[in-house]
């Protein structure tokens, strides 16, 4: 039987094979047409992958072999043995690749996201939420405390979104001074203003196809917040001292710690540039209302700064495990992140311990209390649905009358176990 041309230039496995200066391409090449022969190659990753090895095996071996033994495929007489790879071996493995690809793509929608770490009910849900509208183009508003983690729950959602690979471009509002916020986002061309000597572009030409992440938003000046409202509704800008229109092709996700429905009653945020960025909300929860994964984080951290360190961490102090696990965190997971890393640097020893008078807060630990305050909490938000008919949002619902944002109820009501159903049907 001949040998079956699977190249462009009408030569053989063999004979391409066969030369010194085989190169990577050229195996890429014969792979893509044995695909076409036999229907099993079709990963183009893997293909990648797998003629980088094999054009080097294949230069290393004919340095010493320059015979091939052959084998056959159905209508395909080839010479193999340079590439170390038998037939049926090499179906197992394009098989097994094929799982694998499944494997990771099943895992990405329910496991974690990169460093985001845990398991707690409360961090699914956010997940879900985050697989949900990433791959939209739609502006996000992340809420939570300080310290919650919000910037990589912004960062999760352009990796998983169509914008993945353009940039990623992130501004801390309450950073900047106020004067110069607005130069900052727009940028400003030569002699806008003094010390303007030469043009500068802005964090959004910077971000153009990817996504700009706007933490701390609530902190905008007035005057700043029209000109952002103004991307946001017609998609275009102007430098600082311009007169060029720039269109904007960019992705918003804001966050803040701040309760902007408060703000927007005290005239510090406008309402109509609320309503534009909380087309899709998402509150990060505390690490109080996810303790579970306490164990987890530190392990976590532990695991990261004793690499960075160079030091060899084999357990930890139970006496330790319990203090931190019993404490309030105020400063959340950014609070967590610090103590693990200076106990780790001060730790001369392979048990992870820490010193307690760093945690300077109340323990949570103290079951009377926290329950006492989520019984007062309970009962205050099912006396306020109770009279709103179990409405949440809007003028008449409960976060209105509570002062706090609906989203933030909603999450309460969830973690407290209150079924809102309820006080709907009391008036049925």
């Amino acid at each position: 039987m001949n040998a079956v041309a699977l190249n462009s230039g009408g030569e053989t496995m063999v004979e391409v094979l066969g030369r010194p200066e085989v190169s990577r391409e050229k195996v890429l090449d014969l792979l893509n047409g044995l695909s076409r022969e036999c229907g099993e190659l079709q990963n183009l990753s893997w293909l990648q992958m797998f003629a980088d090895k094999a054009a080097n095996e294949i230069r290393t071996r004919t340095q010493d072999d320059e015979e091939f033994a052959e084998f056959q495929l159905p209508g395909v007489e080839l010479n193999y043995s340079g590439l170390g790879v038998a037939p049926d071996e090499l179906e197992r493995l394009c098989h097994i690749e094929n799982e694998n690809l499944a494997l990771r793509d099943e895992i990405e929608q329910t496991e974690m996201f990169e460093e985001i770490v845990g398991t707690a009910p409360v961090l699914r849900e956010v997940l879900a939420r985050v697989a949900r509208v990433a791959p939209t183009d739609s502006t996000v508003l992340i809420t939570g405390e300080t310290g919650t983690g919000k910037e990589l729950i912004a960062r999760a959602i352009h990796k998983h979104s169509k914008r993945s690979g353009k940039p990623f471009i992130s501004v801390n509002c309450a950073a900047i001074p106020k004067d110069l916020i607005a130069s900052e986002l727009f940028g400003h061309e030569r002699g806008a203003f003094t010390g303007a000597l030469q043009r500068r572009i802005g964090r959004f030409e910077q971000a153009e196809g990817g996504t700009i992440f706007l933490d701390e938003i609530g902190e905008l000046p007035a005057e700043t917040q029209v000109a952002l409202l103004r991307v946001l509704q017609e998609r275009e800008f102007e430098r600082l001292g311009g007169t060029q229109t720039i269109r904007a092709n960019v992705r918003v996700i804001a966050a803040t710690h701040r309760d902007l429905a408060a703000a927007i009653e005290n005239s510090s945020f406008r309402s109509d540039l609320f309503y534009r960025i909380n087309v899709f909300p998402v509150e990060v929860p505390s690490l109080r209302q996810r303790q579970e994964d306490i164990q987890l984080l530190v392990e976590y951290f532990i695991d990261r700064y004793s690499s960075r360190a160079g030091k060899k961490i084999k357990r930890i102090r139970r006496s330790s495990l319990d203090r931190l696990k019993s404490y309030s965190w105020p400063g959340n997971i950014r609070e967590l992140q610090n103590v693990i890393e200076r106990s780790v640097i001060l730790c001369d020893t392979d048990e992870f311990s820490i010193d307690e008078s760093w945690l300077v807060g109340q323990p949570s630990s103290n079951r009377r209390l926290t329950d006492e305050v989520e019984t007062q909490e309970k009962e205050l938000i099912e006396a306020a649905l109770a009279r709103t008919r179990g409405r949440i949002s809007g003028p008449t619902g409960a976060a209105r009358e509570l002062g706090m944002p609906p989203s933030t109820l909603d999450s309460k009501i969830k973690s407290l176990k209150i079924d809102k159903r309820r006080f709907q049907s009391l008036y049925v």
